[in-house]
């Protein structure tokens, strides 16, 4: 087999039909972006939820003197005695790894903090809030049930927060945009095919003379239908690598640049270089594995040797 005639015939072709050439080189390539910025927001979900849920803490709100009316602190403030029991109780269990206690004073520091710059701090005083103990847990997806049960309407306790529920939605959010760019992925992957069955299916009508000769002649049927298997791959190909390219400039400008410098997260929230790198190998394989296949079934259909 003479490799340098078939690359002669693949570069042939491509000339011939370089505006269609050229759309599906643009439509592969959008495609694959779009898979991949698919891929790196599911890694950028996973590394926010690995950081985030390992500082989720439970919180055990105690009970205040105007707390009365609550059914969950009928008695009133919480006790030295049931304050000292509620601590020790929480440091024993298991699934807790360590626990905080923020007093009123702590809790209003806090608060002025915060809201240095409006007025509701100057309405509000350190009896208004609550003392509470924060406790870390060893598994913060699976422990929060056992500790909120052991407090939930404990003597003392007015309320056990988990940090949990602020995460999840915004989770949710995140993963409604994954949701969405692989669906629009999938219909551009969709397009990307159909283009690709009509660029070899032009091109094996616009060389069908050479195909009957070289049929004539005795060349394999692989033989004739490389040239055009190479046509799919250096399209699907370069499309992968425009997508690449998309996909270091989006996380240079957007992760980078701007997310970072917006956003005072801890740096192992954010994916890295190696995240980019192996979702760049990934769409470069579905793009050459999608255009040569497409290309060798269209070519069963449409090129008869």
């Amino acid at each position: 087999m003479r490799i340098s005639l078939v690359v002669s015939e693949a570069a042939t072709g491509l000339r011939r039909n370089l505006t269609m050439t050229v759309a599906a080189v643009l439509v592969i390539s959008i495609a694959l972006a779009l898979l991949g910025t698919a891929n790196l927001i599911r890694q950028q979900i996973n590394e926010m939820q690995k950081f985030w849920l390992g500082k989720v803490e439970v919180s055990l709100f105690l009970c205040r003197d105007i707390d009365s009316d609550r059914a969950t602190c009928p008695d009133g403030a919480v006790t030295d005695a049931q304050r000292a029991q509620i601590q020790q109780d929480l440091q024993e269990l298991p699934q807790v790894s360590e626990v905080f206690y923020e007093s009123k004073q702590d809790a209003f520091e806090r608060f002025q903090e915060q809201f240095a710059n409006s007025e509701i701090a100057d309405n509000i005083t350190a009896d208004d809030l609550q003392e509470s103990f924060r406790a870390k847990l060893v598994d913060p997806e699976n422990d929060y049930n056992e500790v909120a049960s052991a407090f939930e309407g404990r003597p003392g306790v007015e309320n056990v927060v988990d940090m949990r529920s602020f995460f999840d939605t915004v989770f949710n959010v995140l993963n409604g945009f994954q949701v969405g760019a692989l669906g629009v992925a999938f219909v551009a992957l969709i397009a990307t095919v159909l283009l690709i069955v009509v660029v070899i299916r032009v091109a094996a009508f616009s060389r069908r003379r050479e195909t009957s000769i070289m049929r004539l002649v005795g060349a394999s049927n692989l033989y004739i239908q490389l040239p055009f298997l190479l046509e799919g791959a250096f399209a699907g190909l370069v499309g992968g690598l425009l997508a690449c390219v998309a996909l270091v400039v989006g996380k240079y400008l957007l992760i980078d640049r701007l997310f970072r410098e917006s956003f005072a997260f801890n740096e192992a929230s954010w994916i890295d270089w190696g995240h980019v790198v192996t979702t760049c190998g990934i769409v470069m394989s579905i793009g050459l594995l999608v255009s040569i296949v497409v290309s060798y079934l269209t070519l069963l259909k449409y090129l008869r040797v």
